[in-house]
């Protein structure tokens, strides 16, 4: 950390003290420190990066850009990506509360539909003893499994107060039409987590395809995201069909300065490399290529990896 500059650690404690920031919220804080337009000198705003992620990379670390699949919106965030018992004291939530949003993230994640959300019935009547490991306490002796009474007794106003709290924390999200998804936290954080549960992917994007449209074939398992459409239809004039199988895809085209748009501000991830095409409108507010901070799973504060971590052995320590 001692090679950063005081800008340099000004751009890291802004995605630390806040959380996720949006695309263009993360370049002003860029340009406000160094005077300099991060479209316009994309060149220093990737040494940025590149050299922030090489000081991190010590203590396991990881600045990183992503899309919400919402929204279509870009965010940066900072994560941990090591993963131990010692990293989990850390973390704000109960063993309970921990084992209701894994539940929650399951059950989302689940959906064939690939609609990305659940209704908050659903959510409140999910039944904690599901995220009982196999393997611990009686079961590895064969007996019957024995479900730790925080989780049995873990209370409707439990629930809800516990859902009201990780909607707060950005880790789950109320959606426009009332129902709960992903928030911006899970998408930065539980990358490992959906590629590790074989969530599928979007063809074009290669991210989990967790809120997607999907091919009319029934017997293709094709996902794109919404955004993803825009720009695969937009390289394939008068072709809209699948991009496995070949099945007419309905989709009604936006008018093509959206296009453009959307086109323009590349969401960074593991497998795009940096864009050299033109940028126009939306220049100053490309999230640049992120590229530059592209790897591994993230998080956007210590609550934030703290739960990733935990949802991998909910219930573990009881």
């Amino acid at each position: 950390m001692s090679e950063l500059s005081w800008r340099h650690q000004t751009l890291i404690q802004a995605l630390l003290s806040r959380g996720p920031l949006k695309d263009d919220e993360f370049h002003s804080i860029f340009t406000a420190l160094t005077g300099k337009n991060s479209g316009a000198h994309k060149r220093l705003f990737d040494e940025y990066l590149l050299k922030i992620n090489k000081s991190l990379s010590y203590v396991q670390c990881e600045l990183r850009g992503f899309r919400n699949q919402y929204d279509g919106q870009i965010y940066y965030g900072v994560v941990n990506n090591i993963s131990d018992e010692q990293s989990k004291l850390g973390t704000k939530y109960s063993v309970p509360q921990i084992a209701f949003f894994k539940a929650i993230i399951e059950a989302i994640l689940q959906d064939a539909a690939a609609e990305g959300s659940i209704s908050d019935i659903d959510v409140l009547n999910i039944r904690l003893e599901t995220q009982v490991l196999t393997g611990t306490g009686s079961q590895s002796q064969g007996g019957p499994t024995q479900v730790p009474p925080a989780l049995k007794n873990f209370s409707i106003s439990q629930k809800q107060k516990a859902l009201d709290e990780l909607v707060r924390d950005q880790w789950l999200t109320r959606t426009p039409d009332g129902n709960i998804g992903l928030g911006v936290r899970s998408f930065l954080d539980l990358r490992s987590y959906f590629r590790n549960n074989d969530i599928p992917p979007c063809q074009v994007c290669n991210e989990a395809g967790v809120k997607a449209e999907l091919c009319q074939n029934e017997s293709c398992t094709v996902r794109v995201h919404k955004y993803c459409l825009k720009k695969l239809f937009s390289q394939r004039k008068g072709e809209r069909v699948c991009p496995s199988c070949g099945t007419q895809w309905h989709y009604v085209a936006p008018k093509p300065e959206l296009i453009e748009e959307e086109n323009e501000a590349e969401a960074p991830t593991q497998s795009q490399p940096p864009s050299g095409s033109k940028r126009k409108r939306l220049e100053s507010s490309k999230p640049g290529d992120a590229n530059a901070v592209r790897t591994g799973p993230s998080q956007a504060s210590r609550p934030t990896s703290d739960l990733r971590r935990t949802t991998r052995s909910t219930t573990r320590s009881k």
